[in-house]
């Protein structure tokens, strides 16, 4: 939290003089002895008069100087705000591993279902595009907002050959900077483009032109972050073959390669070891992605809380005391 006239906070010194003041007042009263004949009524006033809750006016009125002290101040706050417009673009692993069914049914199959759920997730207006990347990439879908074309596309995929991560990042990322281009928006230095891409991988780069870390250095450049999932367990493996001829082959997930393209980024890194994990994480992603952190002033904050516990006090002074201490 910042203020924006942080020198009003000087305001605040009248809570530690109006205490004073109170307590002096009072140790004044306490000076003039009174002569009671009934010491039964003398001891309930003297209980009466060491109460804590005697004091409780007197503490809701200063916590309401003390708000409405702050409140001069203007104190701002970074706060999660919906917002409306902005683009996703998935890009999905569709390597031959992606047979493994170590994530049931197939890893490719958690994909997809993991990204119906995040379309759920994410508001109307908002364009989504689709990557596929194998040996080679492909851009299956531009960023539109027509979710039943990319709820199609997103069923069309199989599994194939090698993977080239880096390729597909590097496609990715030159799709959402010429689709935002065309709208007239452009990266600014220091800030994000709105838009992120959602990576999904479960293998080291075995393919392609461009390595992973050089494909994230192009994303951060463009302003671009990139949260990545990396699917699959230690064990998965994939099976070729029939009958004596079968080969199993070791296909186990690496994810400090999607742990350092998020961290060049600027984005997230998770790992998936079970179908159910994959949905809640894109299911997580598609509600974060579709808020935005603003700086804004809650000075009225501040004020309202001073008008409730100003409210309290006089209240609570009228029940404990009939007055204010």
């Amino acid at each position: 939290m910042s203020l924006i006239a942080p020198y009003w906070l000087l305001a605040l010194l009248v809570v530690p003089v109006v205490l004073v003041l109170v307590l002096v007042l009072d140790r004044r009263r306490s000076r003039y002895p009174v002569a009671y004949t009934n010491v039964e009524l003398l001891a309930s006033l003297v209980e009466e008069r060491r109460s804590v809750r005697r004091w409780l006016p007197l503490a809701l009125l200063l916590l309401a100087l003390a708000c409405a002290s702050a409140a001069l101040a203007r104190p701002q706050a970074s706060l999660s705000v919906p917002q409306q417009n902005g683009m996703v673009i998935f890009l999905v692993d569709v390597s031959g591993s992606m047979r493994a069914n170590d994530v049931e049914p197939t890893r490719l199959d958690a994909a997809v279902n993991a990204m119906q759920a995040f379309l759920n997730r994410l508001p109307s207006q908002f364009k989504v595009g689709l990557v596929a990347f194998s040996s080679e990439p492909e851009v299956l879908a531009a960023p539109t907002t027509d979710r039943q074309l990319i709820r199609e596309q997103i069923g069309y995929l199989v599994p194939e050959a090698g993977t080239a991560l880096g390729d597909g990042l590097a496609v990715a990322v030159r799709l959402a900077v010429s689709t935002l281009a065309r709208e007239g928006i452009h990266h600014q230095p220091g800030q994000y483009l709105p838009a992120e891409i959602v990576l999904e991988s479960d293998g080291a780069q075995n393919r392609g032109v461009l390595g992973p870390v050089q494909a994230a250095e192009l994303a951060r450049a463009a302003g671009i972050r990139v949260d990545g999932v990396a699917l699959g367990t230690p064990n998965g493996r994939v099976s070729f073959g029939f009958g004596l001829y079968t080969n199993s082959i070791p296909v186990p997930p690496d994810p400090a390669v999607v742990r350092e393209i998020a961290r060049i980024t600027g984005g997230r890194a998770f790992t998936a070891r079970t179908a159910s994990s994959m949905t809640s994480i894109y299911k997580t992603l598609g509600s974060s992605i579709s808020a935005k952190t603003e700086r804004r002033e809650i000075t009225s904050w501040f004020a309202a809380a001073a008008g409730v516990l100003l409210i309290g006090a006089v209240g609570a002074g009228r029940l404990v005391e009939g007055r204010l201490p």
